[in-house]
């Protein structure tokens, strides 16, 4: 069956070309938290810069897909690299993680894994709509962005008194980051693969 914008592919999680998943801390520092926000200041400033050199990325695809249906592949690296170096800044400061991000692309670097297939072919049509589209998806991840900030509240003490972040509430912040990494790669046209409404 062709995809047209009526007609957007929709993989199921497991099959999704973005992945995201952050490794399980047996154990974690009890007083971290209360510095993480300060240590984390020089990687805020770096992926603010970078982030925007991604959205200028964007429009450059934008344009490319128009009129060759392709993403530079250049491009598309430099953007999975600045996307890596944030999903692994934001596993810190969101304490599921103790380590310090690296000041990298790379992957491996850290228990923080993301992937994301590079399209062989993309809709030229579908950049036009890929906002409207998202919108479901932009209200789904309202509810769950209070959600996980009250949950990485309950974890906070948690690890503050038990140096221990409750399994479960991990899951769920990894699943949400997962999802709303989903939605993003949709939204920076790295993909036409509509998102899921999953965590998994």
């Amino acid at each position: 069956m062709a995809v047209t914008m009526d007609n957007p592919p929709m993989p199921g999680p497991s099959s999704y070309p973005v992945r995201l998943d952050v490794q399980y801390p047996e154990k974690l520092n009890n007083l971290l938290p209360l510095v993480k926000w300060l240590l984390a200041i020089p990687h805020f400033i770096i992926v603010y810069a970078l982030l925007i050199v991604v959205e200028v990325i964007t429009v450059i695809a934008f344009f490319a897909i128009l009129f060759t249906t392709k993403y530079p592949e250049g491009l598309f690296k430099f953007a999975v690299g600045v996307l890596r170096w944030q999903a692994n800044v934001s596993a810190y400061l969101y304490l599921l993680r103790d380590e310090y991000p690296p000041f990298s692309m790379d992957a491996g670097q850290y228990p923080v894994t993301l992937e994301i297939d590079p399209p062989d072919q993309l809709n030229r049509w579908l950049p036009l709509v890929k906002w409207l589209l998202a919108i479901p998806h932009f209200v789904v991840l309202i509810f769950l962005s209070i959600a996980v900030y009250l949950t990485t509240v309950i974890a906070f003490f948690s690890i503050l008194f038990t140096g221990k972040y409750p399994e479960g509430l991990f899951k769920f912040a990894v699943g949400v980051s997962r999802y709303g990494q989903r939605v993003n790669c949709y939204l920076l046209l790295m993909t036409d693969a509509y998102p899921p409404f999953s965590l998994d």
